[in-house]
Parts: C-alpha cells; structure tokens; sequence
C-alpha cells in the first residue's frame, strides 16, 4: 500500500511547511493581539512538525514522529499555561493588546 509520503515529494511538503512557517512568523510579528501570536506560535510549531514527519517518513525512521508528539505535549502544555496567563492580563487590563500590557509596570 502506497503512502502519500511515496506520491509527493519531499521538497512540496518543505515549501508547505516553510509557507506556514512564515505565516506564523509574519502573525508574531505583525499582530498585537495576543491570542492571534498565541494561534501563529502554534502554527510555527505545526509546520515544525509537518517538515519532522516528512523527514522521518522518508528515512523510514521513527524518531521523528515520536518527536512530534513530545513537541505537541509541550505545545499543549504551553496553550493551557500561555491561556491562564491570557486571562489574568485581561483580568488586569482589560485588553488583550500586547500594547496594554505596560500598564502592569510596578
């Protein structure tokens, strides 16, 4: 049985994952909301991920995916934790601009 790691070619999911990686970097440091540099971290990290799958895929090693998922755990991790952190500061300040958060000077 054929996967589509043997019909696409490497270099397509690269440039896939390069355009998203992009994408995330353009949103981090475009954007002042802070749930939209939340979203772009993510998909950074996805085409982080995407690109490690490839790789593995076409070494047919495993290690690679076994990374991913220890990648999106601290993902996880970092949305739960990045979140509670998002709604104190809009406990705070009301706002979720990264602007406003000078107003949490001492």
């Amino acid at each position: 049985m054929e996967s589509i790691f043997d019909v696409i070619p490497l270099e397509h999911f690269v440039l896939l994952s390069l355009l998203l990686f992009c994408i995330g970097m353009a949103g981090v440091l475009l954007r002042r909301n802070m749930i939209v540099v939340f979203m772009s971290i993510e998909l950074m990290l996805n085409a982080v991920n995407l690109l490690a799958v490839a790789f593995s895929s076409y070494r047919g090693d495993p290690g690679g995916q076994v990374f991913v998922f220890f990648v999106m755990v601290v993902a996880a991790a970092e949305v739960a934790l990045g979140l509670g952190i998002l709604v104190m500061i809009y406990r705070n300040v009301k706002s979720v601009d990264i602007n406003a958060l000078h107003q949490l000077k001492w």
